[in-house]
């Protein structure tokens, strides 16, 4: 039974990291067309505004999270007809969302902008790019909703065409728009758009070949049933607020270490590459946890549910070791890779040891997302989320900021992933077992 397990998490997990390594991709492309343009002010434009949607639908990302936990207890349930109106509900709220989002695009971009300190090329190529991309917002959403429902479904292998086929469209309309059409910055803007349709259109087609039985399941009826979208959107605002306090702690991060002065920020930058790079991979089985958690609570299998998180456990540590001796092996030349600047390179050697052990510290909190948001545990999550931030990192950073400068920053950092991590683990029991089997 355990090794069937296993099969299941690898057959999601692998899907999962790839599709996560196509995240970086088009940023380089678009990050190579703009360097190519003749001003830094391009680059500089083009980072602002990812950023801008980065933090925009990193709060949004419920979508995706809570449709897979929902659809995937169906799938475990075997009630396919309500598996298929959960997707439904989720596609109904992300183009309302979406529709949302374009139709206060200007006070939206008013306080955002707000936030932004640039020079005025900058500011101004950014509201360009800004004005373009915001059109995408329906199809964005609307990926997310579809991404997590064929997760929930079991099937991690369409998701990952889905992001491949998005990558490439965006990379063939990007090049086209940049180089031949000289749009310059609104070329890589546009060129985001029609890609995200072209990513909802195929997941809209793959649905049709895939899943025609239960398209037919589709009723009005079941998708705005008051009682599914109560909870439906119970759920989401819990992982909301869960997501915005990660975006704001890290968010917070930056901040401080730009109040330390701009080496710090600079090198503090290089240094969380590491932990976005072992993001991607340990997220893939996070992916799965929510998967096949949501499985076997859906279908009140107990004793494969506990051998799952078990199994995480264990790849979770050896993915975490691993990191930690990889960074410890290639950390120096990953970072000359990054940056040629004598003092940051210098400086990040003073602060690595932080790098090699926060994979360690941080595999729990990651893993155990996963299996919460599986079992819709989302309240527990939340109020864990509260406690890391609110009474954890926050005092945490007050008292050791001062007093041993960026490695105490760091320091609360790591208490932050540690104190997430360990409460998660603390409360499974009580959260998933006994609210979802007693």
């Amino acid at each position: 039974m355990k090794t069937s397990i296993n099969r299941d998490i690898l057959k999601l997990a692998i899907p999962n990291i790839l599709t996560n390594l196509t995240i970086p991709l088009l940023g380089i492309v678009d990050l190579a067309l703009m360097g190519h343009l003749g001003h830094e002010a391009y680059i500089g434009a083009l980072a602002l505004g990812a950023t801008v949607f980065s933090l925009l639908y990193s709060g949004l990302i419920f979508l995706r999270m809570g449709t897979t936990g929902f659809t995937a207890q169906s799938y475990g349930a075997k009630h396919f007809r309500e598996a298929i109106n959960w997707l439904g509900r989720g596609i109904v709220l992300a183009l309302f969302l979406g529709l949302v989002l374009i139709s206060f695009q200007k006070p939206i971009k008013y306080l955002v902008f707000m936030l932004i300190d640039g020079s005025e090329q900058v500011m101004s190529l950014t509201a360009e790019y800004f004005n373009y991309r915001i059109w995408a917002a329906p199809a964005s959403l609307g990926v997310f909703v579809f991404t997590g429902w064929f997760l929930g479904m079991q099937n991690a292998k369409i998701p990952l065409t889905i992001a491949l086929i998005i990558n490439v469209v965006n990379i063939i309309f990007s090049v086209y728009f940049v180089r031949f059409a000289n749009m310059g910055i609104q070329g890589v803007a546009l060129g985001t758009v029609l890609a995200q349709y072209s990513g909802f259109v195929a997941s809209a087609v793959f649905l049709l070949i895939y899943y025609k039985r239960m398209v037919l399941m589709l009723s009005a009826k079941l998708v705005f049933h008051i009682k599914s979208i109560k909870r439906y959107l119970k759920t989401n605002v819990d992982i909301l607020i869960r997501s915005l306090l990660i975006t704001g702690t890290f968010f917070y991060f930056n901040v401080l270490s730009a109040e330390v002065n701009d080496l710090v920020l600079s090198v503090n930058s290089v240094l969380l590459q590491f932990l976005w790079i072992f993001a991607y991979f340990i997220d893939g089985f996070a992916f799965a946890a929510e998967s096949l958690t949501g499985k076997y609570v859906g279908a009140k299998n107990k004793a494969d549910l506990k051998s799952l998180i078990r199994l995480l456990l264990i790849w979770g540590v050896g993915l975490s070791i691993s990191f930690s001796l990889l960074n410890l092996a290639l950390g120096k030349q990953f970072i000359a890779l990054l940056t040629d600047n004598i003092l940051v390179i210098d400086n990040a050697q003073t602060w690595f040891f932080w790098v090699i052990i926060i994979p360690i510290i941080g595999f729990l909190a990651f893993m155990m997302d996963g299996v919460y948001i599986g079992a819709t545990a989302t309240k527990p999550m939340r109020n864990v989320m509260l406690v890391s931030v609110l009474l954890v990192f926050l005092p945490a950073q007050y008292f050791l900021l001062p007093l041993w400068g960026n490695n105490g920053l760091w320091l609360a950092l790591i208490l932050f992933l540690l104190s997430r991590g360990v409460l998660l683990w603390a409360f499974h029991k009580p959260a998933i077992y006994k609210t979802e089997f007693d």
